[in-house]
């Protein structure tokens, strides 16, 4: 099986050394090229060829924080790494990971997000999406500790999959994803309090068996958010079975109330032959979200 084959197979790259200089086909090194001199192509900013800790220079929050935060009180914060580790060549990290990992063996897991820079990749155990990488986590029972190189979302997805006993580990607490932070749960609480006020009890199905409405979360949410829809009688989707899911909420409610993705669950129900005229758009800074009430009665999809 070729490297890329097993990449998109979700198993470790599991590289051989290619000689003294192996070729690397990441971006991190062609922007490297670039800067040296080496390679003739061009890039819109060599700041992209900076190493993490050029960017990371002050310890952050997570999730989705970035420097210009003020942390909250009690907030997680992301210590500082040693001078050692910051001051180390990309060789010696290399030869650290690889002997801590022939060190620890199955005690650990590394999983590596595709979004990630090819030097985090070459050590992960698996590679995949989110939602390949949560069933990974589940794959792992024995193991006591989950790194989970990507973001906050789905570090927590990982913890809520993988054993009590076991630890999810996220190398960076301020590694966050934007799409995650849209939905904010108390903006979120608010908002199916004011659709209860409109719609009368959403738990309280009519005489066709359907309730008010179902909320429908994206993956790319938190725990907080998944657990609220789970809670209320909804589920979460990917991108790919987004249809699928709407078609089992449409089976059992009037509406579905879907977050934190409004473009995929507008797409998605465009293409179900559900009216634009049906679909308004939920503003937390408004009351009833900027609709009126007859708006929401009349809706399939509030976004």
């Amino acid at each position: 099986m070729s490297t890329t084959s097993a990449l998109r197979q979700g198993q470790g790259p599991n590289r051989q050394a290619q000689g003294p200089n192996p070729i690397d086909p990441s971006v991190d090194h062609a922007l490297r090229l670039i800067v040296t001199g080496a390679s003739t192509e061009a890039t819109c900013t060599t700041d992209l060829a900076a190493g993490p800790w050029n960017f990371d220079t002050i310890p952050g929050y997570g999730p989705g924080s970035s420097m210009g935060d003020v942390i909250p009180t009690g907030a997680p914060r992301q210590g500082e790494l040693p001078s050692s580790y910051r001051e180390a060549d990309e060789d010696e990290l290399h030869e650290r990971i690889r002997a801590a990992k022939a060190t620890l063996g199955e005690r650990v897991v590394v999983l590596g997000h595709f979004y990630q820079r090819e030097e985090v990749v070459r050590h992960a155990d698996h590679v995949g999406d989110s939602f390949q990488l949560a069933g990974f986590a589940k794959q792992h029972p024995d193991a006591e500790a989950i790194v989970f190189c990507g973001v906050h979302f789905m570090a927590e997805t990982a913890d809520l999959l993988s054993g009590e006993d076991q630890a999810v580990i996220l190398p960076n607490l301020a590694a966050g994803c934007s799409m995650a932070d849209m939905a904010d749960i108390d903006q979120v609480e608010d908002c199916w309090e004011q659709l209860a006020d409109v719609l009368g009890p959403l738990d309280e199905p009519d005489a066709d068996g359907l309730v008010p409405v179902i909320p429908v979360t994206y993956m790319n949410s938190s725990a907080a958010i998944k657990g609220f829809v789970g809670r209320h009688g909804g589920i979460v989707c990917t991108s790919s079975n987004a249809r699928t899911v709407l078609e089992w909420a449409f089976a059992r409610g009037r509406r579905v109330l879907f977050f934190p993705d409004q473009h995929l669950g507008r797409n998605t129900a465009k293409a179900m032959g559900v009216p634009l005229a049906q679909m308004p758009m939920w503003n937390p800074r408004r009351p009833l979200g900027g609709s009126s009430a007859d708006e929401l009665q009349d809706s399939r999809v509030i976004l």
